[in-house]
């Protein structure tokens, strides 16, 4: 197991070896692309995970860091990342001055508001629910959907059974490996990607990297 994949409780391996297993296509895929190398970033709370995420939506990468440096560094220890308290604290002005858009201002309001009534788990709670409660619980809150609470469960929480269906690389990577004219429908990759279970994260991943290389 590689050095960024320490932080899975499975055994990578295991995962890789149940893939393969799965397909002629999705063996030739690994083969091509060699190890899972899927990075795990910690963060030290859902509300700053979900934060960031909702700072990121619609944006490239280096335009939505710069502004949610900006907006970390509003807070006393900025490289804690923002707190729900403190956000509350801040008045809109202060926030658009960050370069947050005005849906964005109202969707971390939204979720720094559930986070203080404790509607938001802990990491310690989240930890002991299932992706769909997660789901549901996360996907309550302003801005938020269900890909971004997906996107949550992998790359914060680690969590070895997740295949966002409605995610466009995945979607075309999976055209690409198995040959198909058009795109499949989610409901198509759902039913298909019952098979990988339960380590659909591992061919999530997969997926990516063949829709990366084309």
């Amino acid at each position: 197991m590689t050095e960024h994949n320490q932080i899975f409780e499975f055994d990578t391996h295991d995962a890789i070896a149940h893939l393969a297993a799965s397909s002629a296509r999705m063996r030739r895929l690994i083969e091509r692309i060699g190890p899972f190398q899927m990075e795990v970033r910690p963060t030290p709370s859902v509300f700053a995970a979900l934060a960031q995420a909702v700072v990121y939506q619609q944006l490239h990468g280096k335009a939505a860091a710069t502004i949610f440096e900006r907006l970390c560094q509003l807070f006393p220890r900025p490289s804690a990342g923002p707190t729900a308290a403190g956000l509350m604290k801040l008045d809109d002005e202060t926030l658009r001055g960050a370069g947050l858009s005005r849906n964005k201002t109202l969707a971390l309001r939204d979720l720094a508001a559930k986070s203080l009534a404790k509607q938001i788990p802990t990491i310690t709670q989240a930890a002991k629910l299932d992706n769909d409660t997660l789901i549901q619980q996360l996907t309550a809150v302003r801005g938020i959907g269900r890909w971004t609470v997906e996107m949550l469960l992998m790359f914060r929480l680690g969590r070895p059974d997740v295949l966002p269906v409605d995610d466009f690389g995945i979607r075309k990577g999976y055209a690409l490996t198995f040959g198909k004219k058009e795109m499949p429908t989610p409901r198509e990759l759902a039913r298909y990607g019952e098979r990988w279970a339960p380590y659909r994260t591992v061919a999530s991943w997969y997926l990516w990297r063949a829709a990366d290389i084309g």
